[in-house]
């Protein structure tokens, strides 16, 4: 005749046994941890991305608005404000800037939609690009895309793109021309 183990001392012997809890944590808990360490690296970069655009347009604007750069063109600023932050990849391809003269008298005020490049297609003419005159009061606005560190994971992957997969971020400014 044949022994067979008892079931119930088998059931007891499994639910004491403690190996492998700290696998069955380890599994359960890596994933989050990851994302949560993904998402905080990915605001990092969008955040220093964001203030670096910003202090290169303040400063680019300044030189426009004092008149210490000379008459600036589109590919002049545009150059200038990829020179200053230094963290745009192709800057031709990923900054698009749009100045227009506004009249304070009789605001009609600029659209809330940015214009920016899509880089699936050639990059846009300026459509948009007014030179200022002595004391006009002009908006530029700067549309910067680019490609997230981790496009399908963490914050990453829960961000608005565009067709292309890129995040676009923007910068505007509004000044007076100083007199000449």
């Amino acid at each position: 005749m044949m022994n067979w183990p008892n079931p119930i001392k088998t059931l007891r012997a499994f639910r004491r046994n403690e190996d492998g809890n700290a696998t069955v944590e380890f599994a359960v808990l890596f994933p989050l941890m990851l994302m949560i360490l993904f998402a905080t690296v990915e605001l990092g970069m969008i955040t220093l991305r964001q203030v670096m655009l910003d202090r290169a347009m303040d400063m680019t604007v300044r030189d426009i608005r004092l008149g210490t750069g000379g008459n600036m063109q589109h590919d002049d600023i545009r150059d200038r404000i990829c020179d200053r932050t230094g963290m745009i990849d192709d800057c031709a391809a990923s900054l698009k800037l749009e100045m227009v003269q506004l009249d304070p008298f009789n605001w009609s005020g600029v659209t809330s939609v940015p214009d920016c490049v899509d880089s699936i297609e050639q990059v846009d003419p300026v459509n948009t690009f007014v030179n200022g005159a002595s004391n006009d009061l002009m908006f530029l606005r700067a549309c910067m895309s680019f490609d997230p560190l981790f496009p399908l994971w963490g914050l990453g992957g829960s961000m608005q793109k565009d067709d292309d997969g890129r995040v676009r971020l923007f910068a505007s400014s509004a000044f007076v021309q100083e007199p000449k």
